[in-house]
């Protein structure tokens, strides 16, 4: 069976715009989260978030393509050109029909879908974008991508809030496991409008902390919510019999994946997260020790954080494995962030450093983890990224080295 590894990384987040740039503020411990600027928020509970600055879409995209394309596509465009670029593939590698596309969604492009609605209620329907019939759904990514680099093989989207961005990679995996020889994979959010903030808001998990040093604080005793961001990241998967062949700079292996849902709160049952952490160990052929660092899921509340402290410590040991949490830099990125968990992943595999949970102080021995609050000069032969959704959603995957 055909091994998928990773040969380009694309990412656009709210502390680096390019997967080298990203990873450098992430070892500094930049932090990106502060007052949401893009309209006004003080009229909301929550005010904090993980924005992207100074991205012009018309510096990277062709003008005909901005007007049809919500902010998340044009960043998932660029991010998947960077991917592409990444991945050094030279012209005719591979037919068209032997590359395909794989993206997670949550939101959706809500901000092209809430300036037309505008437009609808007050000009009247002759107002609004033809564009609109797609620019808003949550699977365009998928097919922008595709259209502008001539993917035609197995393409699709998956939905799974949080968790989405891991099952997506997944299944470009699948995808090559079954023959497809690469696949654009990954995920990208940006709902930072008052139309998808007020869908935020209202799910009453957001931090409503004003100071940016401690509204978000993963496995803390001061944990109270998340704070959201946009952006996401784009990797190639690809064959790696084909990928070595070709001479391509390998970052990872995708080795071991796992999914689970969480039982109903009525049954009082045991959440899922362990379950899906032992299918991805197994799923990787590797055993706990294995591991050289968790990236973990955060959610932001004492409920939740516990749970997944449990389910760590139930398969390592207490304090056994570094566990970070560096999205405390961007926010949580609904879909986008498994995919940019993974390029921090594959950058530690690279390097041999753990980027580091800002703000967040080392009390979370409380939890009985190793929590990483600053980056960490550490070989790093096998990372495990886990993360959760809204309503049950639970995944992981393991990554190895390109050894």
């Amino acid at each position: 069976m055909s091994e998928a590894v990773v040969t380009g990384i694309g990412v656009a987040a709210p502390n680096g715009m390019g997967h080298e740039e990203f990873w450098a503020a992430s070892l500094r411990g930049d932090s990106a989260i502060r007052e949401l600027r893009r309209f006004d928020v003080t009229s909301y509970s929550a005010r904090l978030a993980g924005e992207i600055d100074g991205f012009e879409p018309g510096e990277y995209l062709p003008g005909r393509l901005v007007p049809q394309t919500d902010r998340m596509t044009q960043l998932a465009l660029v991010a998947a050109d960077w991917a592409l670029a990444d991945a050094r593939l030279e012209p005719g590698t591979y037919d068209s029909a032997e590359m395909g596309v794989s993206t997670a969604g949550a939101f959706g492009g809500f901000e092209f879908g809430q300036r037309e609605l505008d437009k609808l209620w007050c000009h009247g329907p002759g107002h609004v974008s033809a564009y609109m019939s797609f620019a808003w759904f949550y699977a365009v990514n998928s097919g922008q991508i595709s259209i502008r680099h001539g993917l035609r093989g197995p393409s699709g989207v998956l939905v799974g809030d949080q968790a989405g961005g891991l099952d997506a990679v997944a299944q470009a995996r699948r995808s090559v496991r079954k023959g497809t020889p690469l696949v654009v994979s990954g995920g990208m959010e940006s709902s930072l409008c008052p139309y998808g903030w007020t869908a935020r808001v209202s799910s009453g998990s957001l931090s409503t902390g004003d100071d940016a040093r401690s509204a978000y604080l993963p496995f803390s005793a001061g944990a109270r919510g998340h704070v959201p961001g946009e952006g996401g990241a784009m990797l190639v998967v690809e064959d790696g019999e084909r990928a070595k062949a070709r001479g391509a700079r390998i970052y990872g292996r995708i080795a071991g994946y796992g999914a689970t849902f969480d039982p109903a709160p009525e049954r009082a049952a045991e959440p899922g997260l362990r379950r899906a952490v032992e299918d991805a160990l197994a799923d990787a052929r590797i055993e706990a020790p294995d591991i050289g660092v968790v990236f973990a899921d955060g959610w932001g509340t004492a409920a939740a954080d516990r749970i997944e402290a449990e389910a760590i410590t139930a398969v390592f040991g207490p304090g056994a494995v570094p566990v970070t949490v560096p999205k405390t830099m961007t926010g949580r990125l609904n879909s986008g962030a498994g995919p940019v968990d993974l390029a921090w992943a594959l950058l530690s595999l690279r390097d041999g450093v753990i980027p580091p949970t800002v703000n967040v102080p080392r009390s979370a021995s409380e939890y009985g983890i190793d929590l990483v609050t600053e980056a960490r000069s550490r070989s790093v032969g096998a990372a495990l990224v886990l993360a959760r959704g809204e309503g049950g959603f639970n995944s992981a995957m393991v990554l190895r080295g390109s050894a």
